[in-house]
């Protein structure tokens, strides 16, 4: 694939990435109650699934934005953020089904909060495929 040997553009999308996880993450590490709350208004979880989630996930996605940033370990940090954004849209289609009228809860905590609906998947699915280029290429890198 002629898009993966484009180091420029695999170091690109690696960054936004990053950012992109870094500052959702920050955002919902300062105010992790409405964190909470944006899950919790998804009726997915049980109530101390919800919180530990809104405890969790944040460290989760600021450290594969560092990771990301970085370029260190790109082939497990690559998938764990394939694999978010494949729950983030299956939140979102899932809160979208059941006519649930939310916040996505993505950056909320900046003031940010969007709500869930398709352009949301859309980004999800941006992100998901971003993380795919940088997971073929590590996966490249590593035969």
């Amino acid at each position: 694939m002629r898009l993966l040997a484009n180091k420029k553009v695999l170091l690109v999308v690696r960054w936004i990435l990053a950012l992109v996880f870094l500052y959702a993450g920050i955002g919902k590490i300062i105010n992790p109650a409405d964190f909470a709350q944006d899950i919790d208004n998804y009726r997915i979880l049980p109530y101390l699934l919800v919180t530990l989630m809104a405890a969790i996930l944040p460290w989760i996605e600021v450290i594969c934005g560092l990771l990301l940033l970085l370029g260190k370990w790109n082939l497990g940090t690559s998938f764990t953020v394939a694999g978010m954004n494949v729950v983030f849209i299956i939140a979102i289609s899932s809160a979208m089904a059941r006519g649930l009228d939310i916040s996505c809860g993505c950056f909320a905590s900046f003031g940010e909060g969007a709500k869930a609906g398709f352009p949301k998947i859309f980004e999800d699915l941006f992100l998901l495929a971003g993380s795919a280029l940088i997971f073929f290429d590590a996966m490249k890198s590593s035969e």
